[in-house]
């Protein structure tokens, strides 16, 4: 029977999305791992492999469509010796295509085809598992399933939703049980909050119907910013450290660093020393090297730092993985690397999700201290100001330093007050003391 090819989840918290492009048209033929589309999530333009093969019966959805919802179906997949005459109700629904559809009608969604008759050749009916779910496959993987005398039951699907396809039966043993999982299940994705409480949009529209305004439609990255971080500030409970570091050493050693990188055509920021203490900080203190899970605490191993970068419309935190394992000069080429592609929007999810620590450095623009808002599921975000020339007392003299402050946003679901003082301290003290970090 024709297979729905359905909007992809690209990313855990992808709810819905842009179809930008079609790279096929109806009646081309496409083989498992081929690029058919170009899909616009909050935060980048990701290519759609297919997963099965066959022909391209109909597009559901027009390419430019927007506010997709993920497992809509966008297209239909014929196998070999189907047609367009078998696709039936499977191309009625329309989805985000069909203008004319009621955008709130529960019935205007896509509805899957009707079974034709058994004809030979033809995949055999749906399995069943025990407990009497349906197993979900497509036709091909069931055919050649039914060929090798496998178990679709008992085979672990890499498809949408966990649908079984081609490359999963060709892999499996007969016989072969379904792998298990490594750790606990994975959280489903948080509900987008709750509507702000608050006046309306009508109602702030008529409070400045007598001004001149301009009025700006939210992309898909504002959105997400807004759902994520109103959420954050109302369901963590935030609380605040701050701590001064003198960067008087800092700045010495990170000129006869970069005196001695220049060769090589690397210069080292003072963002990159931030980054390398943290890194170390959190192996040191490694119980504050953890994530909310919803109803546990995740403590991880290596120290996967994010970086917030601003963006236009908005900013992404790409992360850098086993940070305490880099050096200066390879985190900061890598920081670079990263902040360019975010900038044109070519992250992949892998490197914007994830981290359990976070840093917003404002320094750069002049701002003195601020207050950051945590990116869940992270436990901690570091909040850098700018370094200022401060009076500071010293024994009994007073001398001029180069000091910067610093605010740490803790979760007090996952760290506690003194735990989290023991960690600005270790941050602290590896940029007061820069040369331990190349150690």
């Amino acid at each position: 029977m024709p297979t729905e090819i359905l909007m992809p989840a690209l990313s855990p918290t992808m709810e819905e999305g842009t179809l930008a492009k079609w790279l096929v048209k109806e009646g081309d033929t496409v083989n498992s791992g081929d690029i058919i589309a170009e899909i616009e999530t909050d935060k980048a333009t990701m290519e759609f492999e297919a997963v099965d093969e066959g022909t391209i019966g109909k597009i559901l959805i027009d390419e430019g469509s927007e506010g997709v919802k993920v497992n809509t179906p966008i297209a239909v997949l014929l196998e070999e010796g189907e047609s367009a005459d078998d696709i039936g109700e499977v191309s009625s629904g329309g989805g985000a295509a069909k203008a004319d559809a009621p955008k709130d009608d529960p019935k205007a969604d896509a509805k899957p085809a009707e079974a034709p008759k058994a004809e030979t050749g033809k995949a055999p009916p749906a399995p069943k598992s025990g407990d009497g779910n349906r197993v979900f496959a497509s036709p091909l993987a069931r055919r050649i399933a039914a060929d090798k005398g496998l178990d679709l039951s008992q085979i672990k699907g890499s498809g949408p939703n966990g649908r079984i396809v081609k490359a999963d039966v060709e892999s499996a043993k007969p016989g072969a049980a379904p792998a298990k999982a490594d750790g606990p299940k994975a959280a489903a994705p948080a509900a987008a909050a709750a509507a702000p409480a608050g006046p309306s949009a009508e109602t702030i529209l008529k409070m400045y119907a007598d001004r001149e305004t301009e009025e700006m439609k939210l992309d898909g990255m504002r959105k997400t910013i807004a759902a994520r971080l109103g959420e954050a500030k109302q369901t963590i409970p935030h609380f605040y450290l701050r701590r001064s570091a003198k960067l008087d050493e800092l700045m010495k050693f990170r000129a006869q660093l970069n005196k001695q990188l220049e060769e090589r055509g690397v210069k080292l920021s003072v963002n990159d020393f931030i980054i390398k203490a943290c890194a170390l900080a959190l192996q040191e203190v490694p119980d504050a090297n953890a994530v909310w899970a919803s109803d546990r605490i995740l403590k991880l191993k290596p120290s996967d730092v994010a970086v917030a970068v601003a963006v236009e419309g908005g900013l992404f935190t790409p992360v850098l993985k086993d940070a305490q394992q880099k050096t200066l000069s390879a985190l900061s080429a890598e920081m670079k690397d990263l902040a360019n592609r975010a900038k044109n929007k070519k992250l992949a999810p892998h490197e914007y999700q994830g981290g359990s620590f976070a840093i917003s450095n404002l320094g750069m623009f002049g701002i003195e201290n601020f207050d950051a808002v945590i990116n869940p599921p992270h436990g901690a975000i570091l909040a850098v100001g700018a370094g200022i020339k401060t009076p500071v007392v010293e024994g009994d003299e007073v001398v001029i330093r180069n000091v910067m402050s610093m605010t740490l946003s803790v979760d007090h679901r996952v760290i506690d007050g003194a735990l989290g003082a023991q960690l600005l301290e270790a941050i602290v003290r590896h940029l007061e003391n820069p040369m331990g970090m190349l150690a």
